[in-house]
């Protein structure tokens, strides 16, 4: 199958374009690159061994995509593009609004003037808001209490409605929690521009003394040891159950929910003695106060993706850090090596 990745280059759909790759499909990447960098589609191309097919645009320009998806022969769209920035996405809405869900209905426009109906959304957790009880399960109320929260549970409502519009949509709607890791090569990973906002990107930069050392945000929540909890997943393991939902929708139409989580959460404190054994050394963190909106612990129930998708989450927390290590001292070393060689 010919396969367009929108957000092709970043972190999970990099990984994504990996696991299709190596199932024999066809990987179309599609980015404005607003959060990536070009040189991904290089570093991929090391992984798989030939060359990969990249367009730089943005998912809200529908003539560009419709010429895109006609060229490339486009059988079936995994949709990644979005912002995802939670503190930006209360301080600037609309942003999250235009890119999130109107760069979305672009996209769905384009797919139905070709009649191509087969689609993957890239959906998160945060649609669910405060845990009325744990695990999450599908069935669990959705009330997000952020806006990037929101522009998840407006596209889900907009893919319910197409869906009952038309019987020959195959969609899935995966809800993440949170991914974390690196393609086993080093060569791709989470690396965010600035100071990441997400825990293992942080402690991977405290490892290597970019950063002087981890904030720890609460000490006494009611949690096995005081810190918040987690359900944290490898990427490659994310990666392959969207593999699995492509498989599963070849034959099932409809819209289906999914959460991708290893229903195990992990506390702050067990990831950083986690990385702290992939480095070989111990590293520094502070304790500061709780922030604003975060939860004490949440997980999800993953049931459903083993009896519809026939997945299961199968990498540890271990080698998530062991993972996200390597493609630290991966970049660290190239990065090294541009520089001498300047």
């Amino acid at each position: 199958m010919n396969i367009l990745l929108t957000g092709g280059t970043g972190y999970i759909g990099s990984h994504n374009a990996v696991v299709l790759a190596q199932a024999g499909h066809e990987a179309i990447l599609f980015d404005n690159l607003c959060n990536s960098s070009k040189d991904v589609v290089q570093r991929l191309e090391k992984i798989i061994g030939k060359p990969i097919t990249f367009i730089e645009g943005d998912v809200r320009n529908t003539e560009l995509l419709v010429e895109v998806m006609r060229n490339h022969q486009v059988d079936a769209v995994i949709h990644f593009a979005g912002l995802k920035a939670v503190g930006e996405s209360v301080a600037n809405p609309l942003l999250y609004f235009a890119n999130n869900v109107q760069g979305t209905i672009s996209l769905l426009l384009a797919m139905q003037q070709l009649e191509i109906k087969t689609f993957i959304f890239s959906s998160s957790a945060t649609v669910y808001g405060e845990p009325v009880y744990l695990p999450y399960d599908e069935a669990h109320p959705t009330n997000p209490i952020n806006a990037y929260g929101d522009t998840k549970l407006q596209v889900e409502i907009i893919l319910r409605d197409l869906a009952k519009s038309d019987p020959q949509w195959k969609i899935a709607c995966l809800r993440y929690f949170n991914p974390v890791g690196a393609h086993e090569s080093g060569f791709i990973g989470d690396d965010p521009s600035g100071i990441p906002g997400n825990l293992m990107p942080y402690l991977a930069r405290v490892a290597s003394g970019s950063l002087q050392y981890l904030s720890v945000f609460g000490k006494d929540y009611e949690t096995r040891d005081g810190t918040g909890e987690r359900d944290y997943i490898h990427v490659m393991d994310l990666a392959e159950g969207h593999m699995a939902a492509l498989d599963f929708l070849a034959n099932n139409s409809g819209l289906h929910v999914v959460n991708l989580g290893t229903g195990k959460p992990a506390s702050v404190l067990e990831c950083v003695k986690a990385f702290e054994g992939a480095v070989g050394k111990n590293l520094p963190i502070q304790f500061a106060p709780r922030r604003d909106g975060d939860l004490p612990i949440y997980f999800a129930k993953a049931d459903l993706a083993k009896e519809k998708l026939g997945w299961i989450a199968a990498r540890t927390l271990d080698e998530m850090c062991a993972s996200a290590w390597h493609f630290q001292q991966v970049q660290s070393s190239q990065s090294k090596s541009s520089t001498e060689s300047t």
